[in-house]
């Protein structure tokens, strides 16, 4: 395609979207993100022909896996044997390689099962069942409660429910919220945290072409890894597994996507996308550029601090271009007012009956006076992470983890901010005490960029930022947080401290610890306003916002992702882009000719193995593939599967198109990228001699 045709202007696309732009009404059939314990049977039977019972979703529940904290994965063998993206699983294979062998570069195979590799800090979780709870949440919430005090009663009960759930069935609890605050469902897990990798292309080959064509399609990316799981010391024997298809897949066939897609922002009303607009996408990208440019910078210095920053910078030019995208759509008066109309008409539906009026029609003035009040202190609470650590590294990341930690278990269970209740006392844990290296060159070098960004924001004279700095530049300052971060670089002090509670943690000399301590008071205090004054507000009115909307469309409709299990169906099909036809497929010889094309830009050199076995190859195999599915962040690595429930494919991204899939859907130009099957298997036999994991996922022998 050429660039003009890959421009993030909207209005000629969304014409042609009609109305599927709205959150749920008129849509296509292959819109949605559906929940799994409410999948719409009928609206599968309709668009694909076939009608799956509950055993076959059950099946594909309990073989799907959910990595980490954002990204999803399958399991794909009777031992165990976990797919998902290289660019999900690189963070840990990074942290696998050494000095003299980076396997992000070389690639890895397990030779035997003795030859995996254990992946610190990594933990994966199964969804095993799902429960409603809505009842129970509600009823919490005492008759003439202001909506902070609604809100607080809810989180408690959110974290008793979890707390009982998790004693009484050994599964690890998560009560979720839906539809912004209308409904709430438990969901519980098993969790397994020995993970090992078992093979990973070279990241050239999962991740041909680069920045450039990052979202973008044709494509030609072997973006797969394998790890085990395995429990109580020997690989999981898993009551569920994913087989392999044989045949492939077929253009228009019908395919199914089940991952965790992350998050999505359809529901919002229009006063909330305006804020997005206008004040939180412009801080957030603001951000990323920033950190795109630092660590450009410093990769630019040597051929170690390329490889050292590379997963880094990947990941931040991905989340650019998302940014990006999302600004972008937001600026399209077509989209907007697309959105006004669909809220137009359910304000209509409301106001038109006085029963109805008197029950929701002032959620959408809520909704703004929420926004309203956020303002107010956004880019305070921003600049001080808005509940996420307010500095870049992996060593303040551990720092602050471990010093909220302590201070929140000297909070009953049901006060403490919801990351740190009980049931993930576990997950913590294991990323507190994991046996991971540190880069100190590149830690030092993220550090002062955040404390540079947070007197950018805050300005030079501010007690927090004085406090932060120490009388030093940023640069000094970094170096010093860093050399002398005596407990944080050391595991087992780490250990030693994380049972201590907040006598010890305050008088704590770890420079780093002293740093987190500095600013986790008032980061704490703007959560807790953000709490009172926005969240709590918000989810008040969004529950009636879907009441109205359930009152007029009916309750089956989709909610907004929170990075639980989902189904998403569609169809294999290409589309027209401008006056270009482009289809559905790639083949593994048109990588070669892609090459070519590009001779002389690093992004689409061939990883030396492509290059040198290129004969061995069947230039015919199809390579990826794009389907109509409804997919977001959070859903790479998600198996795409038949009718059969077999394995076709491999979700890796999404076209250019996508990137407004936060906010609408539009089958006629939004495509989900995969991996084919076929491609996958071709590669690993004739590419890197891994015939015995041919034999495993194919389950021939």
């Amino acid at each position: 395609m050429g660039r003009t045709t890959r421009r993030l202007v909207l209005g000629a696309w969304l014409a042609l979207a009609g109305a599927t732009l709205g959150p749920n009404r008129g849509a296509r059939a292959d819109e949605g993100m559906w929940l799994i314990n409410r999948p719409p049977t009928a609206a599968i039977k309709a668009a694909c022909g076939i009608e799956p019972d509950a055993a076959w979703f059950e099946h594909i529940q309990r073989s799907c896996v959910r990595i980490g904290t954002g990204g999803s994965g399958s399991i794909v063998s009777a031992d165990g044997l976990l797919m998902t993206n290289h660019h999900v699983g690189s963070d840990a294979i990074a942290k696998l390689s050494t000095p003299d062998r980076d396997l992000l570069e070389e690639g890895f195979l397990a030779l035997s099962r003795a030859d995996e590799r254990r992946c610190p800090g990594l933990e994966v979780r199964i969804l095993w069942q799902v429960s409603d709870v809505t009842d129970r949440v509600l009823s919490a919430v005492k008759p003439g409660s202001s909506d902070a005090e609604a809100g607080a009663a809810k989180r408690a009960a959110m974290t008793s429910i979890e707390a009982e759930a998790q004693q009484r069935d050994a599964l690890v609890s998560e009560v979720v919220t839906l539809y912004q605050g209308a409904r709430y469902h438990l969901y519980q897990y098993r969790r397994y945290d020995d993970v090992r990798l078992v093979f990973a292309p070279e990241q050239q080959a999962a991740f041909f072409g680069g920045d450039a064509d990052n979202f973008e399609f044709p494509r030609f990316n072997l973006d797969v890894c394998f790890f085990r799981i395995y429990d109580d010391g020997k690989p999981l024997r898993p009551e569920h597994h994913l087989g392999w298809a044989e045949t492939g897949v077929a253009d228009q066939e019908p395919v199914f996507v089940f991952g965790h897609p992350g998050r999505t922002r359809r529901l919002y009303t229009l006063d909330h996308l305006a804020f997005l607009r206008d004040v939180e996408l412009p801080a957030r990208l603001a951000r990323v550029w920033r950190t795109e440019v630092k660590l450009q910078t410093y990769s630019g210095r040597s051929r170690a601090n390329a490889r050292a920053a590379a997963d880094d910078l990947l990941g931040v030019q991905n989340g650019r271009k998302v940014l990006t995208g999302q600004l972008a759509g937001l600026l399209d008066p077509a989209l907007m007012a697309r959105k006004r109309a669909d809220e137009t008409a359910l304000r209509a539906f409301v106001e038109s009956d006085p029963e109805r009026t008197a029950r929701w029609s002032d959620a959408w003035t809520k909704v703004a006076e929420a926004q309203r009040a956020y303002a107010a202190f956004f880019h305070r609470y921003d600049a001080l992470g808005r509940g996420r650590p307010p500095l870049d590294g992996d060593l303040f990341d551990i720092a602050w983890t471990l010093t909220r930690w302590n201070l929140e278990r000297t909070r009953p269970n049901e006060q403490r901010l919801r990351e740190y209740r009980d049931s993930e006392a576990d997950t913590i844990r294991l990323k507190l005490f994991a046996e991971t290296p540190f880069n100190l060159d590149l830690e030092k070098e993220k550090l002062a960029a955040g404390l540079t960004w947070l007197a950018e924001r805050l300005g030079g004279g501010d007690p927090r930022v004085v406090e932060a700095l120490g009388g030093k530049s940023p640069a000094d300052r970094a170096a010093e947080l860093v050399d002398n971060a005596v407990v944080i670089r050391s595991v087992q002090s780490r250990k030693f401290v994380e049972p201590s509670g907040r006598q010890v943690i305050e008088k704590n000399r770890d420079t780093l610890i002293r740093l987190a301590l500095a600013l986790e008071g008032e980061a704490r205090q703007l959560r807790v306003r953000y709490e009172d004054e926005v969240e709590s507000v918000e989810r008040a009115a969004y529950a009636k916002v879907a009441a109205a909307r359930f009152a007029k469309e009916g309750e089956n409709l989709y909610p907004d992702a929170t990075f639980t299990l989902r189904v998403s169906f569609g169809a294999v099909r290409g589309y027209r882009d401008g006056g270009a036809s482009i289809p559905a497929f790639t083949t593994i010889g048109g990588m070669f000719t892609r090459a070519a094309d590009r001779a002389g830009d690093p992004a689409f050199a061939l990883p030396d193995r492509w290059a040198k076995r290129r004969d061995k190859l069947d230039p015919k195999t199809p390579f990826n593939f794009i389907c109509t599915a409804d997919i977001i962040g959070g859903n790479s690595g998600s198996p795409v599967v038949n009718k059969d429930g077999k394995v076709i494919g491999l979700i890796f991204d999404g076209n250019i198109h996508s990137l407004v899939g936060d906010f609408v859907y539009d089958g006629t130009l939004n495509r989900a990228l995969a991996v084919d099957a076929r491609a996958i298997a071709h590669a690993l036999d004739v590419l890197y001699d891994a015939k015995d994991l041919v034999k495993e996922i194919t389950g021939k022998q």
